[in-house]
């Protein structure tokens, strides 16, 4: 590794210090308050590092590795919201009473290094390597100091499931490795081209892929595991899984996609093309059927992930602006929707406010999360004035532009039948305060709670109104790569 290379690297290489260094402090002196603050430090500080070591141009880091525009867009992204997850938790973490908290946190840094390094992987390796390390800390994150049953089959069905796919995608990437003699995504592509028509072992690898791909981002028909372990998993923790894994993964997935040409690949776009309308149009009408706020986000997410798959058809367009805009704005969103979740919620009492009944009469006890509430809600609807709708008409350009008919058709009906549910929980949000909470008046509130709230909330609005700074950004970055 040359001088350009470890320094185009120093980010990643920082969150691997702070990493060891937390794990120290733990051995050193338990303290959640300081392993709390810690961890939030090192992260803000690797936010801070990364774009100030941004190389001027692609820089590969040995052949598992390159940093480039859309590695160090997607890592910053990855690195924000593992930032506000790690304030979100101390809250959460902070009510939950006694008890070992702080090995938390360095699972929480493990799983944002590993999904951190995803984004910049141009090898089946690297791709491997990042995404496990991802998973295994999520098995722990899961279920980690929580008194709830629910908390723990949640990470034993991903434990499960998980290895399942992790199966899937090794031996994919065997059959790849058997068939064209390379792992690298840009010697994939060039020898694909030059075999013309795939084998059947190339075929067979990218069908397993692929299953192993739709576990990891929840896409029907992969996608049962999905709700159990959003309603499972500790509020934080599900804003995590929900953001933090899909982006990484998703941004691995693009540029192998773009890499090694599979557009060209007409059996693979079919497959997606399927693959995607039945995510919109499943997951949007099993979330009508949901009284569970998280289990609701939770078939949502595997829609709005159905969405992202039209940007990833349309990858030779508008496509991969479209993706990069989209994933921001679905982060911005989901981080603030389950950080409100958590912050309503009374771990001690061993469940989270994760019923639509507990958000009745929202608007009269806690007005400011009501209403940021409500605005996260329509901007996964993609109403205006948010960065949903900006997202959703970007994903709309680039597919009418490729000429994805089908999967645009169910990008439109599946938003319009979302509003509904969505704005179930915003008539209770307005409906009476319930008899019982009227004499109980509400716990206060962690002041850091809402002020990531309300940095998220002047995002999403300021963002959906002036949406232009994003996008020059987005297309200075990964419309380079």
């Amino acid at each position: 590794m040359n001088g350009a290379a470890f320094t185009a690297f120093a980010p990643f290489e920082l969150l691997g210090a702070l990493t060891i260094a937390v794990m120290l402090l733990i051995a050193i002196r338990r303290d959640h308050r300081l392993t709390a603050l810690a961890t939030i430090g090192g992260l803000a500080l690797c936010c801070v590092v990364l774009p100030i070591a941004a190389p001027t141009a692609s820089t590969p880091v040995t052949p598992l590795f390159v940093v480039d525009g859309p590695a160090l867009f997607y890592a910053e992204l990855v690195l924000l919201a593992a930032l506000v997850v790690a304030i979100l938790s101390y809250t959460y973490l902070d009510g939950m009473g006694d008890g070992p908290r702080e090995e938390y946190y360095l699972l929480l840094l493990i799983a944002t290094l590993g999904a951190a390094l995803l984004p910049a992987s141009v090898h089946f390796a690297s791709f491997f390597l990042g995404i496990e390390t991802l998973s295994i800390s999520l098995l722990g994150l899961i279920g980690y100091a929580s008194p709830r049953r629910e908390a723990v089959e949640a990470g034993t069905k991903y434990l499960i499931l998980g290895g399942a796919a992790s199966a899937f995608l090794v031996f994919g990437m065997a059959l790849i490795y058997a068939d064209l003699g390379t792992m690298s995504f840009v010697q994939i592509g060039v020898l694909a081209r030059v075999a013309n028509a795939p084998d059947l072992f190339r075929l067979a690898g990218v069908a397993m892929i692929l299953a192993a791909v739709g576990f990891k981002l929840s896409l029907v028909p992969f996608h049962m595991w999905t709700p159990d372990i959003y309603e499972g998993a500790p509020a934080p923790v599900t804003a995590f899984v929900a953001v933090v894994s899909k982006i990484a993964v998703f941004a691995v997935v693009l540029r192998y996609f773009v890499l090694a040409e599979n557009h060209a690949d007409g059996a693979l776009h079919t497959g997606l093309i399927l693959i995607a309308v039945l995510s919109m149009i499943g997951g949007n009408l099993l979330a009508l059927l949901q009284d569970n706020v998280k289990r609701m986000l939770a078939y949502s997410s595997i829609a709005h992930l159905g969405y992202l798959l039209v940007a990833l058809l349309a990858a030779r367009s508008l496509g991969i602006d479209a993706a990069a805009f989209y994933l921001a704005a679905y982060a911005v969103t989901s981080l603030g929707a389950f950080g409100i979740v958590g912050l309503l919620s009374a771990p001690g009492t061993g469940r989270d406010a994760d019923r639509i009944e507990d958000y009745r009469g929202l608007f009269r006890t806690r007005p400011f999360l009501a209403a940021s509430l409500a605005l996260m809600m329509l901007s996964l609807a993609g109403m205006p004035p948010t960065m949903g709708f900006i997202g959703k008409f970007y994903l709309v350009v680039a597919g009418v532009g490729t000429g994805l008919v089908w999967p645009v058709a169910a990008l439109v009906l599946g938003s319009v039948i979302g509003l509904y549910y969505y704005l179930r929980v915003l008539v209770a949000m307005a409906m009476p305060v319930p008899d019982a909470s009227e004499a109980n008046p509400p716990a206060p509130v962690s002041r850091s709670g809402t002020a990531v709230i309300a940095v998220l909330l002047l995002l999403l609005v300021t963002l959906g109104v002036y949406p232009a700074p994003m996008i020059a950004l987005i297309h200075m970055t990964v419309g380079q790569g």
